[in-house]
């Protein structure tokens, strides 16, 4: 066991991760713990195990934003469930890099060198000066956009659903639409009915 360890650790040593790599394994952790967690009794709203296809389809679809389900979210997962899934949206409309980056400028780490060009690549911008602020304006842009969105959407679901379930409502799919995830929690109901 301790011969297969070294190996792994020096195969992962070897492996040159370029910005495309790392946003696909980036990519790829999060549909995995986000599978994980959606295949959680406490996800679903029967409370019952999530078969493994329905909670990987979901967690990809989420956290890649193609808006596709196949079981109707309203009805199948529970509070919790859909928390993670507009966890996963969020993350996904976001992208791996800006979260990873807004958590260490979060924590006060220094984004050094190699961090910046990863930035740069990954955001084709032309200098690697500046990608700190970069992605600043990416997350107060995104959260600016989701709150108007999320007030308008109140002015429509806090009337129809209450306070509670209509702000819910609001945020869930200001995020949702700001993503463009196409994930909604009315089903066939339109929330203009």
């Amino acid at each position: 066991m301790t011969n297969l360890n070294i190996n792994f650790k020096k195969m992962l040593k070897e492996t040159k991760f370029n910005a495309a790599r790392i946003i696909i394994v980036g990519f790829l952790c999060v549909i995995i713990v986000g599978t994980l967690i959606l295949m959680l009794p406490v996800s679903s709203a029967k409370g019952q195990w999530t078969d493994f296809v329905t909670a990987l389809f979901t967690a990809t679809t989420s956290t890649c934003v193609t808006g596709l389900v196949v079981v109707p979210t309203y009805a199948y997962w529970s509070l919790f469930g859909k928390v993670v899934i507009l966890i996963l949206i969020q993350l996904g409309g976001l992208g791996i890099i800006s979260i990873a980056t807004g958590v260490l400028i979060i924590i006060g780490k220094k984004i050094n060198l190699k961090e910046r060009r990863l930035i740069q690549e990954t955001y084709n911008l032309d200098t690697s000066q500046g990608v700190v602020l970069h992605i600043i304006r990416i997350f107060s842009g995104t959260f600016a956009v989701e709150g108007i969105g999320a007030i308008l959407y109140g002015f429509r679901f806090i009337p129809k659903y209450g306070v509670a379930k209509g702000v819910w409502y609001s945020v869930f799919h200001a995020i949702s639409a700001f993503c463009n995830a196409g994930i909604d929690l009315l089903g066939d109901s339109s929330f203009m009915a």
